[in-house]
């Protein structure tokens, strides 16, 4: 039985597109450019912040965030930044019973502003707000205390292997991947991915099994 289904934020329920886009004005390059060697890095295994450190050797992107935000370029979430099945398949989830939460590895400002959308969900943390940030098992041990549930009774949903599926499933939650963003493309086909006890191309496919049969993993879709 499952009781809690909770939702990873960039690349699951955010398009980083705006995130990029506005990295690449601040620095003065194309966004085709940002975006390139934010791939790069990532099929590297490397921080896509490093795809930063590219443009600007030796860039101290803490302090760069800190002259983004002087310069009132902060951080911007809005509507639009959603991915379209978002909000219908969240209300179809808890229209089902289930519990919903959102917990990613995102400032306190994401989280205020990801608060304000007033999504169908019950909660939104992220790990600046809890000071633990994935993939941290203590993260996941987190979301296993604050989702109602035994932890084989909650779904942790991401898009990333490393950081979701694989620390998820270490701390005896249940796991979905969705086939969303760069990272949840790129290693769609791992290990790791198909070790998760459910597989989504979209959030409506995801919410069709876990709706369906919410008592245990469904056959992955064929890619």
């Amino acid at each position: 039985m499952i009781r809690s289904v909770v939702f990873d934020i960039g690349e699951t329920l955010t398009s980083d597109t705006r995130y990029w886009a506005d990295w690449a004005r601040w620095l003065a390059i194309p966004t085709h450019t940002m975006s390139a060697l934010v791939g790069a890095v990532v099929a590297q295994g490397r921080d896509n912040a490093d795809a930063i450190r590219l443009i600007k050797p030796g860039c101290d992107v803490a302090a760069e965030w800190h002259a983004r935000r002087t310069a009132g370029q902060d951080e911007y979430l809005d509507e639009t930044d959603l991915y379209p099945d978002v909000r219908p398949a969240l209300q179809r989830l808890r229209d089902a019973g289930l519990w919903v939460g959102v917990a990613g590895n995102q400032n306190h400002r994401v989280g205020d502003l990801l608060r304000g959308m007033k999504l169908p969900a019950d909660a939104i943390g992220t790990s600046s707000e809890w000071g633990l940030a994935k993939p941290d098992r203590r993260f996941f041990d987190r979301v296993a205390e604050w989702a109602p549930g035994e932890r084989h009774e909650i779904v942790y949903v991401g898009d990333h292997p490393a950081n979701d599926i694989t620390p998820g499933r270490a701390a005896g939650l249940r796991t979905a991947h969705l086939r969303r963003g760069p990272l949840g493309h790129l290693w769609a086909d791992s290990p790791a991915v198909a070790a998760a006890d459910w597989r989504a191309i979209s959030l409506h496919d995801l919410a069709d099994q876990l709706t369906s049969r919410p008592g245990g993993a469904v056959p992955a879709p064929s890619m």
